[in-house]
């Protein structure tokens, strides 16, 4: 025991990831089956999702993490997915909403291309994450230390890129999405909190040629690099810490400073 009250462990927690298939979701499965947590991971990529688990479960034993492959934007297989977590971890003390799209949709798109892009996008970036966290409330209200919530949003929710305007609107929405519901919450001892994430090595930012990265690296970005996903990790682990109980309605940027470089 030291001078500090307030513990830094999530030994035992039980956590929901949704978007664990590849890149900061998978990297934040992991790093919290490091940190002694039991991890339910979703996504709809089955291959990518039952493979992380399988690297969580060769590490940690079988008990350590289980999942299930689905769609967030659909409320059939976002039940399905609530129930199968609390029947592998016996509840949910922390959800990480992750799974996120993004579509091109500019005001000069066709109306089939705006409409449909724009719609899916909502529907899995904004819509799901609200849904799944009233589905998950009855668990998070009863956990030990207090019911985490993050959810995932961008950089996009604090600046723009041109013709993405249903990604960059959906993640301006889960910052009010966040406020809104850590306002109502926070007296049930729950906290919500987001993580904006800038431009990281995920297979969203594959497509981009390795000599484009680098160049918007060395003109945007501080630091001068594309984040790795598990430097996000680590920033969605330490605000679900017992630690971090009065952390509540914030938006954290983890970005290398893109976000604030206007040099």
């Amino acid at each position: 025991m030291g001078l500090s009250q307030l513990s830094r462990s999530v030994l035992g927690a039980r956590v929901l990831i949704t978007g664990a298939g590849s890149g900061m979701g998978r990297a934040t499965a992991r790093l919290f089956a490091d940190e002694g947590a039991r991890v339910f991971l979703a996504d709809w990529d089955r291959k990518g999702v039952e493979a992380v688990t399988a690297e969580i479960q060769a590490m940690y034993g079988p008990d350590s993490a289980a999942c299930l492959s689905g769609d967030v934007a659909n409320q059939s297989d976002r039940e399905l997915l609530i129930l199968a977590a609390i029947t592998f971890m016996r509840g949910i003390d922390i959800l990480v909403n992750n799974a996120g799209i993004s579509r091109i949709s500019s005001v000069h798109s066709d109306d089939e291309t705006f409409n449909s892009n724009w719609d899916e996008t909502l529907a899995v970036n904004v819509s799901a994450h609200a849904h799944l966290i009233r589905l998950a409330l009855p668990q998070l209200l009863q956990a030990p230390h207090g019911g985490r919530i993050v959810n995932v949003a961008s950089t996009e929710a604090v600046v723009a890129t041109r013709g993405l305007a249903a990604y960059t609107a959906s993640k301006h929405a889960v910052i009010g999405l966040t406020k809104s519901f850590a306002v109502e919450l926070g007296r049930s001892n729950i906290t919500v909190n987001a993580i904006c994430p800038g431009p990281i090595l995920t297979g969203m930012t594959s497509a981009i040629p390795e000599e484009s990265k680098e160049k918007y690296a060395r003109r945007k970005v501080p630091i001068g690099r594309y984040g790795d996903p598990e430097e996000v990790a680590q920033m969605t682990l330490s605000v679900c810490l017992p630690a971090a109980s009065f952390l509540n309605g914030a938006s954290i940027v983890v970005d290398g400073g893109m976000s604030i470089n206007h040099g």
